[in-house]
C-alpha cells in the first residue's frame, strides 16, 4: 500500500528564487520541492530457518508481524523512502536519508540514514547485545554515542509490552544478515552529495 504524502516526504530541489516583480505570481515555497511516493508498509523479510528453535517459532513470528505492523521497512529499506524499495536490502539501511530541520530555514539541513536492522557483523546490528537493540528501540538510545535517536518514533514504542519488545529482537535475530553500510550521518550546515528526503510537518505561525 502506497500513501502520497507532499509535507511529509519531500527530497531536496533547491532552485535560486529571483526577486518577484509585481506582475509575478505569489511565491510558493513548495515549488522548489518534488512529491516523491513514498512505500509506507513493505512485507518484512522471512526469518531463515535454523536460526531459532522451534519453541521460539511463535515468538519470532510475533515479532515479524511487529516489524511489518510498525513499518520499519519504510525507512530501513533502501529506495522506500522514494518508492522504490530495493528487496534484496530490506531492513538493511537507507542510503537516502532523513532531514530532520526545517526546509524554510536551513539549506544544508542534519541529515541522518537509517541504519541496517539485519544481524550482519558489520554493517548490522549482528554484534549487538539484546539489551543494546532493545534500548534503542524502547528509548531511542543508540549503541555507542548514548544520543538520542532523531527520528526512529521511539517515544510511541516506550509503552510496548516487553514480550513484544523481545520478539521484535529474536526476529531481528532471525533474519538473514545483509552487508550494506549507510552513509554516516551529516550535521547541520554541512554540506552532502547524498539524497535525502524531508520528514515531519511543519505548521505555520501566523500573526495578526
Amino acid at each position: 500500500m502506497k500513501i502520497r504524502y507532499l509535507a511529509l516526504f519531500a527530497p531536496i530541489i533547491f532552485v535560486a528564487c529571483a526577486t518577484r516583480t509585481v506582475d509575478e505570481a505569489p511565491y510558493d515555497p513548495l515549488q522548489d520541492y518534488e512529491e516523491v511516493d513514498a512505500a509506507t508498509i513493505l512485507d518484512a523479510p522471512e526469518p531463515i530457518p535454523g536460526t531459532f528453535s522451534p519453541e521460539n517459532l511463535y515468538q519470532v513470528k510475533r515479532g515479524e508481524y511487529l516489524v511489518e505492523l510498525l513499518g520499519c521497512g519504510a525507512c530501513h529499506t533502501d529506495g522506500a523512502l522514494e518508492g522504490v524499495p530495493d528487496f534484496d536490502k530490506a531492513l538493511a539501511g537507507s542510503s537516502i536519508g532523513i532531514a530532520f530541520s526545517s526546509p524554510l530555514n536551513n539549506a544544508r539541513p542534519g541529515i541522518i540514514f537509517a541504519p541496517n536492522l539485519t544481524p550482519d557483523e558489520d554493517t548490522g546490528i549482528g554484534l549487538w547485545s539484546d539489551p543494546q537493540i532493545e534500548s534503542a528501540l524502547r528509548i531511542g538510545v543508540g549503541r555507542h554515542s548514548g544520543r538520542k535517536i532523531a527520528i526512529m518514533p521511539w517515544q510511541g514504542y516506550t509503552k510496548m509490552a516487553p514480550e513484544d519488545v523481545s520478539a521484535i529482537v529474536a526476529y531481528l535475530r532471525s533474519i538473514k544478515p545483509v552487508s550494506h553500510k549507510v552513509p554516516d550521518e551529516v550535521q547541520v550546515g554541512e554540506e552532502t552529495d547524498k539524497p535525502f528526503v524531508y520528514f515531519g510537518v511543519y505548521r505555520s505561525h501566523n500573526e495578526e
